[in-house]
């Protein structure tokens, strides 16, 4: 990674503060870059102050920036923040970069790609996996893709963001591999909750069933930072069920539009879907488990243990 002195050496915009853009920026502060940070909430934006940032009142005000950042909620808000009124193209100034880091579509994407090409700028799309405590953790990985020349300079930011910063290729390939990453993460969440009830109902308390699973070789660091929201039903939100069933429709949509059967995906998404039926749509998609253990006829309770997340 650069010092601190080469990243101060271009000036960066963040559009867009919420759990996860506050986290991100908040990482670029503290490797010393210079950030300007917009957000329709100003008070979220505010909250980066203390820690070095320069807030403006629209994205206009940061087309003067060498690299412009984006974490929105959808393909809509992020034209809108780039190509709408007091957007980051309505004036003279523009960017030579912007990095979208928002989970939208390709067709999104490539639109506002679109639109920045023909203004001189050049687009990198770098959605990441992980949220707020992961980045906070400095476990947060970047997916990215666009031209090379891009990725070039916008790699030593992305890595003062996170652990691991893969480039798949030219224009939208990282949504894609968001969008498959997301399809594997409802998948793995659902197939947990199904043996972790199927677990208990033979007598097997939570806690114990995935410490043998962290340690195994079907472990991993998700279901390693699972395991305590699993064991003490939190589900405090870190990706909600409606998140989750969007992205789903994303990957099914490719897998229809490319030929590619996906049983195991579809089945999972019925499951989401009737997760958002309940209700349940605020939460965190953890609540898959309690779905689970409702259709299994079994009532689960808070087992208070402490358990490890991976990420302390």
């Amino acid at each position: 990674m650069k010092n601190k002195q080469d990243l101060r050496s271009r000036k960066l915009g963040w559009i867009g503060t919420g759990r996860m853009g506050y986290a991100m920026a908040k990482r670029l502060l503290e490797a010393g870059c210079d950030v300007s940070v917009y957000n329709r909430t100003r008070a979220k934006a505010e909250a980066l102050e203390p820690f070095g940032a320069r807030v403006v009142d629209s994205p206009a005000d940061l087309a003067d920036r060498d690299l412009v950042f984006t974490m929105v909620s959808g393909p809509d808000d992020l034209f809108s923040v780039i190509c709408g009124d007091n957007g980051l193209l309505d004036g003279s100034a523009t960017p030579k970069l912007v990095v979208d880091c928002s989970s939208v579509s390709e067709e999104g994407s490539e639109r506002v790609r679109k639109a920045l090409k023909e203004r001189g700028c050049d687009m990198l799309s770098a959605p990441v996996s992980g949220n707020a405590k992961v980045i906070k953790a400095g476990r947060l990985t970047v997916v990215a893709s666009g031209p090379k020349p891009a990725f070039a300079m916008a790699e030593p930011y992305l890595q003062a963001i996170g652990e691991c910063v893969t480039y798949v290729g030219e224009g939208e390939l990282a949504r894609m591999v968001k969008i498959c990453h997301n399809v594997l993460l409802g998948v793995v969440t659902q197939s947990l909750a199904e043996i972790t009830v199927l677990a208990e109902k033979g007598g097997v308390p939570r806690h114990a069933l995935l410490d043998f699973i962290n340690n195994s070789v079907m472990g991993s660091m998700f279901t390693r930072y699972k395991s305590p929201a699993f064991v003490n039903l939190d589900w405090t939100p870190t990706f909600t069920p409606p998140l989750l069933c969007k992205d789903m429709d994303l990957g099914l949509s490719a897998g229809n539009k490319l030929g590619v059967p996906m049983p195991v995906a579809t089945a999972t998404r019925h499951e989401v879907q009737k997760a958002i039926d309940a209700g349940h749509t605020e939460c965190d998609f953890g609540i898959l488990l309690e779905l689970q253990a409702q259709a299994s006829a079994l009532k689960l309770r808070p087992e208070n243990v402490e358990v490890d997340d991976g990420l302390s």
